[in-house]
């Protein structure tokens, strides 16, 4: 029904939508990103602000309606960065998530912030996660609490990602992770979008929305 629902709503010939969206500033993100490697319809818009399907209304940016953000305000997404978008995620963002940009996501990942201690499991630990630039996470990987990866960093399929690797340009695979392949800078491309949008919300807008909405 949601898959049909989408289609629907995103085809030229629905017109009275393609028209208020075409000529409202607020949906501009439907048609200045349409070169970015997540392209979103007016129909997942639609089935994730309004219908609020899956419960993740307050993301400001595109996800899943099988997916499950908690606390996106605690989240800092970058340009065309869009954690939970392909479906199955789960992700805890009370102590801060802040990924960079044009990093990539498969389905079915894991970042946590919160976790129990070893000693006292009614105790919570709360630790930040840091992605840096050009990343992907691979289909049903995971990044554990206090974990920084740095620019250019795959983790394969599969992946639990449970320490830090701040240098990036490398791959990392294993339980717990480790570095498989190193890449090279040099052959590693760093490409930029023309019209810059962070989730739903234009760039040059983010730091005003970033001020009265987020806690990060």
């Amino acid at each position: 029904m949601l898959k049909k629902l989408g289609y629907f709503l995103r085809k030229p010939f629905f017109l009275p939508v393609y028209l208020f969206t075409k000529w409202n500033p607020r949906f501009q993100f439907l048609f200045n990103t349409r070169d970015y490697i997540v392209k979103v319809n007016f129909g997942f818009w639609f089935v994730q602000k309004v219908l609020n399907i899956g419960g993740n209304k307050l993301a400001y940016w595109p996800v899943h309606w099988t997916s499950t953000v908690h606390d996106p305000e605690h989240i800092i997404v970058g340009v065309d960065s869009y954690p939970g978008y392909n479906g199955g995620a789960y992700i805890t963002g009370i102590g801060g998530i802040y990924i960079g940009n044009y990093c990539i996501f498969a389905k079915n990942i894991v970042m946590v912030t919160a976790n129990h201690s070893n000693y006292d499991y009614r105790e919570r630990v709360i630790e930040p996660i840091h992605m840096g630039d050009y990343c992907w996470m691979g289909a049903g990987s995971k990044i554990m609490p206090g974990v920084s990866v740095g620019d250019h960093t795959i983790i394969a399929a599969g992946a639990v990602v449970t320490k830090s690797f701040p240098e990036g340009y490398c791959i990392l695979a294993g339980i717990p992770a480790r570095k498989i392949k190193e890449l090279d800078p040099a052959k590693c491309v760093n490409y930029e979008h023309t019209n810059k949008y962070r989730g739903y919300i234009a760039e040059k807008d983010f730091d005003s929305y970033r001020k009265k909405r987020l806690k990060k």
